[in-house]
C-alpha cells in the first residue's frame, strides 16, 4: 500500500478518535478528554497535509471525511448507544460507495 493511502488512514483515525473525544469532553468541560480533542485533531490535520503533497485536496478531504463519517456513525452506535434509521444507514451505504468509486476507479487518486 503506497505510503500516502497509510497517511491517510491514521489521518482518519486520529480524527475519529478526536471526534469521539469531542463527545466523551461534555463539551469541553472535561479536562483530558478536551486535551485528547486538541492533539488528535493536530496530529490528524499534520497527516492530512502529508497525504496532500501526493493527492488532490478534493479526493483526500472526500476520503478523510467520508471514512470519518462511517467511523463516527459506527462510534456512536456502538459507544454512545446512538441510533440510525434506514435513511440514515442507506446515506452513510452511499459514502463508503462513493469511496470506493474514488479508489477503484478514479484516476485522479495515485495508486
Amino acid at each position: 500500500m503506497p505510503i500516502h493511502y497509510i497517511l491517510l488512514i491514521f489521518a482518519v483515525l486520529a480524527e475519529t478518535i478526536g471526534t469521539t473525544a469531542l463527545q466523551a469532553s461534555q463539551q469541553f468541560t472535561r479536562f483530558w478528554p478536551s486535551v485528547l480533542v486538541v492533539v488528535a485533531y493536530s496530529v490528524s490535520f499534520y497527516l492530512l497535509a502529508q497525504t496532500l503533497r501526493v493527492m488532490p485536496v478534493g479526493v483526500v478531504y472526500a476520503m478523510w471525511s467520508g471514512l470519518g463519517i462511517v467511523l463516527i456513525a459506527a462510534i456512536g452506535y456502538l459507544v454512545f448507544g446512538q441510533r440510525l434509521d434506514l435513511p440514515a444507514v442507506i446515506g452513510i451505504a452511499m459514502i463508503l460507495g462513493g469511496i470506493l468509486v474514488i479508489h477503484l476507479f478514479s484516476r485522479t487518486a495515485p495508486h
